[in-house]
C-alpha cells in the first residue's frame, strides 16, 4: 500500500457515504448510484486511482458482509429451498463458467481456454446486495428473496473453488493433464466444502458457548466482530472453504441469538448494519473507479476487446435464464412432480433470471490473477479478462439494476402475504400475552401493590392489540388506533423527560454520566414502543 492510499481511501469512505445518505433520502439504490459516480469520477483530472486490491476485499469486506447476512438470515426457509439455491449456488455458477468461457475462448483470437474458463468463473457468482435492497424496498415476494439472498451466501465458495482450480491450469497448463486437473478440482471442491460446513458449524458451536458465558452485552457484540475474520482466515488456512465456514457459523450465531440477553441483540443490530453501509459503499464506489485502470492495460485492440466484453456481458445475462427456466419446467415432465401442486408463473423465474448482478467478489478474483509483474507467472490473456469481468460486473449492475424496480412492479410480484404476516402476528402476540398475564397471576399475591399489576396488564393488553388494531378498518375510518394513540402520547412524555434531564444538565444540577443513563433508559423504552 502506497503512502496516498491510505488518504485516498478515507476520501472514497467520506464521499461514499455522502452519496448514500442522499440516495437513500431520495429513496434511489445507492450501490447503483455510487457505481455511476465512481465511473464519472474514474477520468476526472486529478482523480487519484485507487487500484481494488483483492486481499482487501476478500479478507476484509467479503466475510463481514456474509457474515452480517447470515445473520439476519432464516435458517427455516433457507432450508425449505435448499434444492432450489443449490442449483443455483453450484449448478448455475459451473453452468455459467462453462457457457461464458467457452464463448470468450470462440470470441477473443489467441485466448487459450483455460484463461476463458477462468473469465467463466470470475463473472460466475451475482452479488446479490443490489438486487436484494432494491427487492426489500419493493416488497418482493419472500420466497423470491430468500432465494437470491441464499444463493449469494453459497455461490461465491463455488465460484472462487472453481477459480483456484482453473488459474492454475491456465497458469501451467502443461504441468497436469485435463484429466487430473479435473479430477483434482473435483476433490478440492468437495474437500473445501465439506471442511467448510464442518468448521463453520463447529466454530459457531463453540463461539455460542463462549459468548453466552461472557454475558456482557458489550464483549459479546466485541467477540461477533471478530468472528468473521478468525473464522475465515482459519478456514482458508486449513484450504477448506472460507466463505463457507463464515456463512455457517452466521446462520448458526443467527439462529441461536435468541439465547442472547437484550442489549446484545440490540447492539449486534446497530453495530452491523452501520458495517454493511460502510463497506457497501466503499465497494460499490470502488467498482466504479476501476473503469481507467481496466481501459489503459487494453493497447491497441481497445475497440475489439470492447465489442467482445459487451458480447460477454450478453452471455453471462442469457446464460441464467437458459438456467433457471429449465431447472424450474424440465422437472414437471414427471407426474409426481406435477402431484406436488399447480407451476409457479412464469414471471418468478423471469425475475430471478434478471435479478442476477455481479459484484465485488468478480472485480477481486480478475484483480488477484497474476499478470507478470514481480517474477509472478502471468496468465496468458490477463488484460482481455480483467476488462470482460468489469464490463460484465458494471454491466450487470446498470442494466439489470436500473430495470428491476420496473420489472417488479409491471410484473406483479411484490409480496401479498403481509396480511397473513399481520394475522401470524397477532395471533402470536395474544399467546405471549397470555402465557404472560398467566405468569404474573402466578407471581402476584395480596402484597404485591395493585397499581403495579394494573400497569403490567396494560402494557400486556397493549402488545397484544397492536396487531390485531392492523387488520381492522383503516384509520380514516375509525380514527385513531389505541395502541396508536397510546404510542404517541407515551412517546411526546419521553420528549418532554428527556428535554428536562438535558435541562438540568445545562443547569449544572447532575452530572454528565447521569444523565447518560437515564437517557439510556428513555431511549429503550422508546425502543420498545418502536417494536
Amino acid at each position: 500500500m502506497s503512502e496516498h492510499t491510505g488518504p485516498t481511501l478515507l476520501v472514497v469512505f467520506v464521499v461514499a457515504l455522502g452519496v448514500t445518505a442522499l440516495a437513500r433520502r431520495f429513496s434511489f439504490s445507492a450501490p447503483l448510484v455510487l457505481v455511476v459516480l465512481g465511473l464519472a469520477m474514474s477520468f476526472v483530472p486529478g482523480v487519484p486511482t485507487v487500484p481494488l486490491d483483492p486481499d482487501l476485499v476478500l479478507f476484509l469486506v467479503l466475510p463481514p458482509l456474509l457474515y452480517s447476512a447470515a445473520l439476519e438470515s432464516s435458517t427455516l426457509r433457507l432450508r425449505e429451498n435448499l434444492r432450489r439455491i443449490s442449483q443455483l449456488a453450484v449448478g448455475l455458477v459451473v453452468f455459467t463458467t462453462a457457457v461464458v468461457g467457452i464463448a470468450a475462448w470462440l470470441l477473443v483470437p489467441g485466448l487459450p481456454l483455460a484463461s476463458a474458463l477462468v473469465l467463466g468463473a470470475v463473472v460466475a457468482p451475482p452479488d446479490a446486495v443490489a438486487a436484494a435492497s432494491i427487492g426489500r424496498r419493493l416488497g418482493l415476494q419472500r420466497r423470491i428473496m430468500t432465494i437470491l439472498e441464499g444463493e449469494s451466501l453459497l455461490n461465491d465458495a463455488t465460484a472462487l473453488t472453481l477459480f483456484r482450480v482453473l488459474l492454475a491450469a491456465a497458469i501451467a497448463p502443461t504441468a497436469v493433464s485435463t484429466g487430473a486437473t479435473i479430477l483434482g478440482g473435483l476433490g478440492e471442491f468437495a474437500l473445501a466444502a465439506v471442511g467448510g460446513v464442518a468448521i463453520g458449524a463447529a466454530a459457531g458451536w463453540l463461539l455460542h458457548r463462549v459468548r453466552m458465558m461472557l454475558d456482557d452485552g458489550v464483549l459479546e457484540s466485541s467477540v461477533g466482530l471478530l468472528v468473521p475474520f478468525a473464522i475465515y482466515l482459519l478456514a482458508e488456512e486449513l484450504h477448506t472453504s472460507g466463505v463457507l465456514a463464515v456463512v455457517i457459523a452466521g446462520l448458526y450465531l443467527g439462529h441461536k441469538a435468541t439465547e442472547a440477553g437484550y442489549a446484545t441483540r440490540l447492539q449486534d443490530q446497530a453495530v452491523w448494519k452501520a458495517l454493511d453501509t460502510l463497506l457497501e459503499a466503499l465497494v460499490f464506489a470502488l467498482i466504479g473507479l476501476q473503469l481507467r485502470i481496466v481501459y489503459d492495460g487494453l493497447g491497441a485492440d481497445s475497440l475489439t476487446i470492447v465489442l467482445v466484453s459487451l458480447a460477454l456481458l450478453a452471455v453471462t445475462v442469457l446464460s441464467r435464464f437458459a438456467w433457471v427456466f429449465p431447472t424450474i419446467y424440465l422437472p414437471r415432465v414427471l407426474p409426481r412432480v406435477r402431484r406436488r401442486g399447480p407451476a409457479v408463473s412464469w414471471r418468478v423465474p423471469f425475475v430471478i433470471s434478471w435479478a442476477g448482478m455481479r459484484g465485488v467478489v468478480t472485480l477481486a478474483a480478475a484483480f488477484a490473477i497474476p499478470h507478470g509483474i514481480g517474477g509472478d507467472p502471468a496468465m496468458p490473456g490477463y488484460n482481455v479478462v480483467v476488462f470482460a469481468a468489469f464490463v460484465v460486473t458494471v454491466g450487470t449492475l446498470l442494466l439489470q439494476g436500473l430495470t428491476l424496480p420496473t420489472l417488479i412492479r409491471r410484473l406483479h410480484v411484490r409480496d401479498k402475504g403481509a396480511q397473513r404476516d399481520v394475522l401470524d402476528e397477532a395471533a402470536a402476540k395474544q399467546a405471549a400475552a397470555e402465557a404472560a398475564l398467566t405468569r404474573l397471576d402466578d407471581l402476584t399475591d395480596e402484597d404485591t401493590p395493585q397499581h403495579v399489576t394494573e400497569q403490567l396488564r396494560t402494557w400486556a393488553r397493549h402488545r397484544s392489540n397492536s396487531a390485531w388494531e392492523r387488520l381492522g378498518r383503516p384509520d380514516e375510518e375509525i380514527g385513531e388506533a389505541p395502541s396508536v394513540a397510546f404510542t404517541r402520547l407515551r412517546r411526546a412524555m419521553l420528549g418532554a423527560e428527556r428535554e428536562t434531564f438535558v435541562r438540568f444538565r445545562d443547569m449544572g444540577r447532575i452530572d454528565e454520566g447521569i444523565l447518560r443513563d437515564m437517557l439510556r433508559e428513555l431511549d429503550y423504552e422508546e425502543a420498545m414502543l418502536d417494536r
